[in-house]
């Protein structure tokens, strides 16, 4: 990154829920920015942990086990291996951290799954 990125204009052009967008790279990592509302899909990330940030709204993090509730400026990160599915009562804004490469829908596929892409 060269130039500073202002995540409430990249946000402003993500117009689909749960279509990650690329806004920045961490060494070989990807920072995207995204919209939720509803339930995901179950899925895992094997090889990764993933990094979750709530810029905006309430997010929670189903896990096998118990459920996470994050609110803006809340912080999780799903260790690698752990079934996980995010879920959103409301319109909620995220900042996702993962490895490059790495599947939003992790194992699990399905129609959610989406290809990278940066704005």
């Amino acid at each position: 990154m060269e130039e500073k990125i202002n995540l409430a204009e990249k946000l402003a052009l993500v117009n689909e829920y749960w279509s990650p967008a690329i806004v920045g790279r961490l060494n070989d990592y990807k920072i995207q920015v995204v919209k939720v509302k509803g339930e995901f899909s179950w899925h895992t990330h094997a090889g990764t942990d993933e990094f979750f940030l709530v810029l905006d709204g309430e997010l929670a993090i189903r896990l096998r086990d118990r459920e996470v509730r994050l609110n803006a400026g809340e912080v999780f990160v799903v260790p690698r291996g752990v079934e996980h599915c995010p879920f959103a009562e409301t319109d909620c804004q995220l900042l996702v951290i993962e490895p490059s490469g790495t599947v939003n829908t992790g194992e699990a596929g399905g129609d959610l799954t989406t290809e990278e892409r940066s704005i």
